[in-house]
């Protein structure tokens, strides 16, 4: 998960790309980096960190140009920090390009080694993203008129792209003389949407992760890109759009929604907001079979993915609801934040009890979702150490049993605290009194009642069904191994006591 911006302006877009990065600090905190374009010069700059922390004023002003992108990064193999994979990145051959990329390519390998092979391409870190960029680049290259290129061999290009990259991408690139180029994979599993602006000099566009960024910088959102889509606004301002994948299916990430989101922004077309606001009524549901209501004093959400759900809930449920913690906004967010040490050792400085909230009283704790547990731990110890008699946890999301291979960093079985475990030894293993999951079909319907023809999901963190349909247990392997952890197919165990390497391929659609 990373943030993208792309911008075509006239004027200079240094501060407008600055800025959308801020609103979009939430989805990678690893790295930030610029690029704007003035003639056929390119300047970038990039570096680890904050935006805030990455940009001085000397930077800002050595990147000049009305055209430009902009990204965020988030560390998908959670590896430690490594400069060269800091993005946007840029090749000067064929016609000098830059891109920024968010996803994961799940043939990265293979591509890099037809890269060296046949493309006569080199690959200089261990980032799938540069890999794309190299494989965009020959197949701009491929698709020219000699050295020059127009609309439909660009679109060409990324038709190529489409047919050799695996995964999910959505992309912004600047082609050097010619515009910017912004594309989906044919899944559409990352978001990406475009907006314009009718500025006193003519029309402004602007490409984003997520709508937040455009409403905040005063564009309008026209749509959001469709899966295998690509669009190109030439240096004229003229935007182009074409379909360049044969099969394109429309399969976001429901992740988004649960958790990855500001619940400001609308995600083809639904508002996050609203689907958290589902979450919790259908969870409130389940709560109700589950744990004697009459023996809940007070709800309170686990800041802040999770609070439109827990408020929802409690309205149902009929209880109470109050903040429990204050978050320390200067903390990054735990879930991004490589080791397990650090997450821990980051919760309690994230987080504050209100003792009020908990003395003597039967709290239920509302999550957006349960990953590999540390942090649940250490609250339901907190509201412990405040004074709660007992400790209900409730997750606005199912159990994550799989590896994520689509560009969140949950990407070995052996981290997942559901692996293995059924809810009630999870509920031990966190020191819950009682445990309640969200079921992956109400969490569709979260989405889907907004949204009715939206049906198919990349739910693969949930039911291990990999919508691009290239994943298999060699390849998790593999991922694992990189990590330094025992392969997930070896030694688990299923809810009840068997030992399980289910792994479904293929459309996710329907298979709860």
């Amino acid at each position: 998960m990373c943030g993208i911006l792309g911008v075509m302006a006239n004027t200079p877009v240094n501060q407008l790309l600055y800025d959308g990065l801020m609103v979009l600090q939430h989805r990678g905190q690893d790295a930030a980096g610029i690029a704007t374009a003035e003639g056929n010069t390119f300047h970038l700059h990039k570096g680890p960190g904050l935006v805030r922390d990455v940009f001085r004023t000397r930077n800002m002003r050595a990147l000049p140009g009305n055209w430009g992108i902009g990204h965020v990064r988030y560390p998908t193999a959670g590896s430690a920090w490594n400069f060269a994979e800091a993005q946007p990145f840029y090749v000067n051959s064929p016609f000098g390009l830059v891109l920024g990329h968010n996803g994961n390519l799940t043939n990265a390998d293979q591509l890099k080694d037809e890269m060296f092979r046949l493309d006569r391409r080199h690959i200089n870190t261990n980032s799938d993203s540069e890999v794309l960029l190299n494989v965009l680049a020959h197949e701009l290259q491929s698709a020219a008129h000699g050295y020059e290129l127009d609309v439909d061999s660009i679109f060409q290009a990324v038709a190529g792209v489409h047919r050799r990259c695996r995964g999910a991408y959505a992309v912004v690139a600047m082609i050097s003389g010619y515009g910017l180029l912004a594309f989906r994979d044919p899944h559409g599993i990352r978001p990406l949407i475009y907006g314009e602006n009718d500025a006193p000099d003519g029309k402004e566009y602007l490409v984003a992760s997520e709508s937040v960024a455009l409403d905040t910088l005063g564009f309008k959102a026209v749509r959001d890109i469709e899966p295998g889509e690509a669009i190109f606004i030439d240096l004229e301002h003229n935007l182009h759009s074409r379909q360049c994948a044969q099969q394109p299916i429309y399969a976001p990430c429901i992740f988004e929604y649960v958790y990855l989101a500001r619940p400001d922004t609308v995600i083809d077309g639904v508002s996050v907001y609203e689907a958290r606001l589902a979450m919790g009524e259908l969870l409130a549901e389940k709560v109700k079979v589950n744990i004697p209501v009459d023996e809940i004093d007070v709800v309170i959400p686990i800041p802040d993915s999770s609070r439109p759900s827990a408020m929802q809930l409690a309205q149902v449920l009929g209880i109470p609801f109050r903040e429990g913690f204050v978050k320390n906004r200067y903390v990054g967010r735990t879930f991004i934040m490589p080791g397990q040490a650090m997450r821990r050792k980051s919760v309690r400085q994230k987080l504050n009890t209100v003792g009020q909230e908990f003395k003597g009283k039967r709290v239920l704790l509302v999550d957006d979702s349960i990953v590999r547990g540390t942090t649940s731990h250490e609250i339901v110890e907190m509201a412990r150490a405040a004074g709660a008699v007992k400790v209900y946890f409730a997750s606005a999301a199912p159990p994550v049993r799989y590896p994520n291979v689509y560009g969140i960093d949950m990407p070995t079985r052996a981290e997942l605290i559901a692996t293995g475990r059924t809810d009630a030894q999870i509920a031990a293993e966190i020191g819950a009194d009682a445990l309640v999951y969200q079921d992956l079909a109400a969490l569709k319907e979260s989405v889907t009642r907004l949204r009715p023809d939206l049906t198919v999901f990349d739910a693969s963190c949930f039911d291990g069904c990999y919508i691009t349909g290239d994943i298999d247990q060699h390849y998790l392997d593999a991922v694992e191994g990189r990590r330094g952890g025992k392969p997930s197919g070896k030694n688990d165990e299923d809810g009840d006591g068997k030992a399980s390497q289910q792994l479904v391929l293929g459309l996710a659609g329907g298979q709860d």
